[in-house]
């Protein structure tokens, strides 16, 4: 047991040590923060309802705290709403609680480089380098065909290079292939595979120089889009294809597109943009979001799940655009008015799931899972006033609760030798190791899941030191009762009072955990706060007690100091005989 408890403060460590976390993350109160102030804003200019606005500060607050940890505050002030988010900074805070998520699946009708407008021809992007940066790569096709050649292609119409790279939709359930490097990325049904399990770019000269391949003709200086198919699409929404700037840094983002109609949108990176058909697939039919790691390719990528209804529609889209030319046999999703990714879809994909895969990082990945998890807000925002503040209560608050907590440390582990003894110092020593895992789980918490110490959780963490002495007093109690009343040795009285002590332990622990629980999901803020530290200490001791306080006593029981009553060990024979028997009696019906 006890190398088990040594193994596990060794792994916290080394992991504290790979991602060199070393200090906890403190919230708002502790550590200062972001202010941001949101003002709805409704087509009619008319003030939003009631209910829009308690609908979307439920929303916010599950996207900026949505585990609880991150303890942070959302609330209304008037028709604004007033988020304040501990140590994140301001582009990030405004990225989280500003955008709308409105998802779209919509299929693609015509695709061209960003700043490709009549008059002119497009600028050529830097060539991508080899190492994979993260730019945008020339077009690629899953191979039906084991090949270790690529083959130049005359008749694929591949996507811009700025098409977003990488990214490719696929059923959740489809058989593992390496991703794609750009959105010709292969989107297969489920239980399917290419069977050469290759991505085989194609490449082109209008690909890698940026500019779209023509077909039926190719582009020129005086109309770069006269290769583009405009058959089908909207005279107005061609017309605003033609004269859009996605280089620009205003480019369409947070706008809430209209599903029942045609539009023209571009890349989230700004390379690209696209004429896309109406909405086939909305986002109010995505039933839930999870972020992970592709096990074959190691990369992030979000999952999606679909309604019964949103299943019926995403595989009946799936299927009509299979057979299309490109760029038509491409699928875009659309998240506030730009394309996050548009790959080429090959067969139908039907089960009501699917992925998102490309140039995400954990936390890109998690953002937009929690986006589309949540919800999309009913109302567009725009910030009215963003601060950073700093922290309510500051160091000296800070000092003073940590000195608190200090002294209570201090009083119980004086009285636990001076009552113990000997015994004593398997309390010292359990609460050092609680102490340790303590704050391991807290470092790596903070790193990993955002989650931040508050004054509540510093309370919280303070009245743990008294549910880890309860739990030691319990089992040395039992075990000189055992000593005394049966007139056992002290090693057959560690394990028959074991036997005896853990029930209470576990009651005891399970009964706070479980106050602990209720209080986390019913109460929010700093009641929360609390209550998470509390089941956090709660599930420490049961591994304190289990994995250390009682093997440790049972190793002590071997040394004579010990099992033949020293003076100073605590289970001396005088000491024993002067224990009053109602004090005997007490502890043994606690149990």
């Amino acid at each position: 047991m006890l190398l088990a408890l040594l193994a596990l403060i060794l792994a916290m460590g080394a992991t504290m040590l790979l991602q060199k976390a070393f200090v906890p993350k403190f919230a708002l109160d502790l550590a200062g923060g972001t202010t941001v102030t949101l003002s709805p804003v409704t087509q009619s200019g008319a003030a939003p309802s009631q209910e829009s606005l308690d609908l979307a500060v439920n929303i916010i607050r599950e996207r900026v705290n949505g585990t609880g940890l991150a303890d942070a505050d959302v609330a209304k002030s008037g028709d604004n709403i007033v988020i304040s988010v501990g140590g994140a900074g301001t582009d990030e805070v405004v990225k989280t609680v500003g955008t709308t998520a409105e998802l779209r699946f919509r299929q693609v009708l015509a695709v061209a480089a960003a700043n490709a407008v009549p008059g002119k021809l497009p600028t050529a992007p830097a060539t991508p380098e080899p190492s994979g940066s993260g730019s945008p790569a020339p077009t690629g096709k899953s191979s039906s065909k084991p090949t270790s050649s690529t083959q130049p292609s005359s008749t694929a119409n591949p996507a811009p290079s700025g098409t977003p790279a990488g990214r490719a939709l696929s059923s959740a359930l489809t058989a593992p292939t390496p991703a794609p490097s750009a959105s010709g990325a292969k989107a297969t049904p489920s239980g399917k595979a290419t069977p050469s399990g290759k991505a085989t770019p194609e490449p082109s000269s209008s690909a890698a120089s940026g500019q779209p391949s023509a077909e039926p003709t190719a582009p020129s200086a005086e109309d770069p889009l006269a290769g583009a198919d405009l058959t089908g699409v909207d005279p107005a929404v061609a017309e605003q294809f033609k004269t859009i700037d996605c280089t620009k840094k205003d480019r369409g983002q947070g706008v809430q597109d209209d599903p029942e109609k045609q539009i023209v949108a571009c890349s989230d990176d700004g390379a690209a943009k696209y004429v896309l058909e109406k909405a086939a697939v909305k986002g109010t039919e995505v039933s839930g979001a999870t972020s992970g790691v592709d096990s074959t390719t190691g990369e992030w990528i979000v999952s999606v799940n679909f309604k019964s209804k949103g299943a019926s529609q995403f595989a009946q889209v799936t299927g009509q655009i299979t057979s299309a030319p490109q760029p038509r046999n491409q699928l875009a999703m659309v998240l506030d008015g730009v394309v996050i990714s548009a790959p080429v879809i090959e067969e139908p994909i039907p089960g009501g799931q699917a992925r998102i895969s490309g140039s995400f990082t954990q936390k890109t990945s998690t953002d937009l899972a929690n986006q589309l998890k949540y919800g999309a807000l009913p109302l567009k925002f725009q910030q009215s006033s963003i601060e950073e503040v700093s922290s309510t209560l500051g160091a000296d608050q800070l000092q003073g609760g940590l000195l608190a907590g200090g002294i209570g440390l201090i009083l119980v582990v004086v009285y636990s030798l001076l009552y113990y003894r000997g015994l004593g110092l398997v309390a010292v020593a359990s609460l050092g190791v609680a102490t340790i895992l303590t704050y391991q789980a807290v470092v790596l918490l903070g790193h990993n899941a955002n989650f931040r110490l508050s004054l509540p959780h510093i309370i919280g963490l303070i009245v743990s030191i008294g549910i880890t002495a309860d739990s030691f007093i319990v089992y040395f109690e039992r075990m000189r009762d055992e000593m005394k009343e049966g007139r056992r040795s002290l090693r057959v009285a560690v394990e028959v009072a074991w036997v005896r002590a853990r029930r209470t332990i576990l009651i005891a622990d399970a009964v706070m955990f479980i106050a602990a629980l209720v209080l986390y999901f019913l109460a929010v803020g700093g009641v929360a706060g609390f209550a998470f530290a509390m089941g956090l200490t709660t599930l420490i001791d049961i591994l304190v007690v289990f994995l250390f306080t009682k093997p440790f006593v049972a190793m002590l029981a071997k040394l004579s100091f010990f099992a033949k009553g020293h003076k100073l060990s605590g289970l001396d024979a005088e000491r024993m005989s002067r224990e009053p028997s109602d004090a005997r009696t007490t502890v043994t019906q606690e149990g």
